[in-house]
């Protein structure tokens, strides 16, 4: 008989452990059925754990984990009752996996469709057909970047990426304002009578029903069709089901603009409803954790601070996720869902930015300690011991840190609130690092990253979304030499893969705007300067175009010579993909 799967499969990485490449894949089945038996590597996987049911649904975890030989190689994984066949490719061990990077996957608002200049799902499919040969369509012709690739991967029977890193805006949940009617006739109240809006038991079934029913609607459409459809479209549910994903949450995971708002507004009874059932489905969906599991935020009274920064009791991860194999790596002792992954010479910062933002706050306390402590225990660069030590660490910030600062707009917008859920220009503003409400937490975050650098003697690069642009910015020291490359910090910005970017009139206005403000390099202190850098080969500092990234290192293993970083666009053009390349060389000795 054969298996309706729902939702999925979702890959998600988990972790290294005693040579152990951990990966969870994520399905949904009706309630009544039975779960299936999956195959991997030739083996039977361990029994399901259910996460959550809801709405006559099941979602189910599987282990796929697998053993990390010397050198990399493509596993097979198979779901009993469903005619399709799996792969996903493990690195060697303490070798630095190869990384594709994507945010923005869906619309603010459906009528943008119209303003694509191809196919909603193309920035997907030329994704996939870089990452994973089987799925080309006959007659696909490679270009000279594909070309340099396929000796070490595709013709070894490999896949170009180990893993799918997820920078937020895995799905827009801004529909909810339109399709819950309650919802709707909210907007259309006056703000004070916004503030205090009830939220009763049936109203709040319909949100908690959206938030965890959206997810099998977008991820695994109908109009879609399942797996057992003649023809699959190279989407976002194919490469979910073929490359581990490591994924963060932004606004669109909740609404747009979520932390953004007045405190009034981010403190009423619906928009904290909100917040607890976008959470839940994230805990469920993008984190893979059983939904019963999750604790909830409580406030702490015991400090005096600023009604609008949300400070919670810090949460005992360990705690929490204890006896659970295949928890994520969340930091203990804080409230959002931050975590990290140590992968060979490469070590990966995934940091929440959503659970504790408010106007004036990016990161709580307890969030800067955890992540700090973490920063100090990474091993440290040590060359003539291959194996030992890390050589990059990659920043996940869903917002850039280095971003062109459009001081004016701020200013105007400030004076017109941001209250309105439908229009997204102020929030859009106040979300970004470079608002002057966020410029101290900024440097402290630079100047974190940059005592890292020197510290372990390693390269930090952040790797960012959000935008809707493609972008190169970089952060430095100007009190050093220029012999000490860790004191010089690269943003590599991509977004988005599926939403729009600036095409109407009005946005290729605001275009030209990012553009020369972005020639204008921001001082943050004497001492510390960040500034957008030319696109690589182009003549713009902000590319507006949909793309993905590649992140790369030349040497997969780690090794006493150091190994380069590269970064890879890939943009959409009218006819085709453009290619724009960049090296980050490793730290100088």
């Amino acid at each position: 008989m054969a298996t309706k799967i729902l939702l999925g499969p979702v890959l998600s990485f988990r972790g290294v452990s005693q040579g152990k490449w951990k990966v969870s894949a994520l399905i949904g089945i009706d309630e009544g059925d039975k779960a299936p038996k999956v195959i991997v590597d030739g083996k039977a996987a361990p029994k399901s754990k259910v996460l959550l049911k809801h709405g006559g649904r099941q979602y189910l975890r599987y282990d796929l984990t697998t053993d990390q030989g010397n050198q990399e190689r493509k596993v097979e994984y198979t779901i009993g009752g469903v005619d399709e066949v799996w792969h996903f490719t493990v690195p060697g061990q303490n070798y630095a996996p190869r990384m594709a990077y994507v945010s923005c996957n869906g619309f603010s608002d459906p009528s943008s469709i119209r303003k694509l200049i191809k196919g909603e799902n193309a920035v997907w499919a030329d994704l996939l057909c870089n990452h994973d040969k089987q799925v080309r369509p006959a007659g696909y012709m490679l270009d000279k970047e594909q070309l340099w690739h396929e000796p070490r991967t595709h013709d070894k029977n490999l896949q170009r990426f180990h893993l799918l890193l997820m920078g937020g805006d895995q799905i827009y949940f801004d529909s909810i304002w339109e399709d819950v009617k309650e919802l709707k006739g909210w907007i259309g109240l006056p703000r004070e009578q916004q503030l205090v809006f009830p939220v009763g038991p049936e109203l709040e079934a319909r949100i908690e029903d959206y938030y965890l029913n959206l997810y099998a609607d977008r991820w695994l459409s109908k109009e879609r069709g399942g797996w057992d459809a003649k023809t699959k479209p190279l989407d976002a549910a194919q490469a979910m089901a073929r490359t581990p994903t490591v994924m963060m949450w932004d606004d669109h995971d909740i609404f747009d603009g979520w932390g953004s708002y007045s405190c009034e507004m981010q403190h009423s009874p619906l928009f904290k409803k909100l917040f607890h059932h976008a959470r839940r489905a994230f805990w469920v969906f993008q984190m893979q954790h059983a939904a019963e599991s999750l604790p909830d935020l409580e406030p702490r009274d015991d400090v005096k601070v600023r009604a609008n920064d949300p400070l919670f009791k810090e949460i005992e991860w360990k705690t929490v996720l204890k006896g659970d194999a295949l928890a994520l790596p969340l930091l203990n002792k804080q409230p959002g869902f931050s975590f990290a992954h140590s992968i060979g010479p490469v070590q990966l910062l995934v940091a929440d930015l959503r659970t504790e933002r408010s106007h004036e706050q990016v990161l709580g306390p307890e969030t800067w300690t955890a992540l700090k402590a973490w920063l100090e225990k990474i091993p440290a660069n040590k060359r003539k011991h291959p194996g030992d030590g890390c050589q990059h660490l990659l920043f996940m910030s869903s917002v850039p840190v280095v971003h062109p600062k459009l001081s004016l707009a701020e200013a105007f917008l400030d004076n017109f609130g941001s209250d309105h859920v439908l229009d997204s220009s102020a929030d859009d503003l106040k979300d970004h690092w470079t608002h002057d409400d966020h410029e101290g937490e900024r440097l402290r975050l630079l100047e974190t990253l940059f005592a890292t650098a020197k510290a372990k003697q390693l390269r930090v690069a952040i790797i960012s979304g959000d935008v809707h642009v493609a972008a190169h910015g970089v952060a430095y020291r100007k009190d050093v030499g220029p012999q000490d490359n860790w004191a010089q910090i690269q943003q590599f910005t991509s977004t988005a893969v599926v939403h729009p970017s600036l095409v109407s009139v009005a946005e290729r206005l605001f275009f030209h705007v990012l553009d020369n403000v972005g020639r204008i390099t921001q001082n943050l202190t004497v001492n510390t300067s960040a500034e957008m850098l030319i696109f690589p080969q182009s003549n713009r500092r902000v590319m507006a175009a949909r793309n993905w990234l590649a992140i790369e290192l030349d040497i997969g293993a780690t090794n006493a010579a150091g190994s380069k970083l590269w970064a890879t666009w890939r943009c959409e053009t009218q006819g085709g993909v453009s290619n724009h390349l960049i090296a980050v060389e490793p730290t100088i000795c």
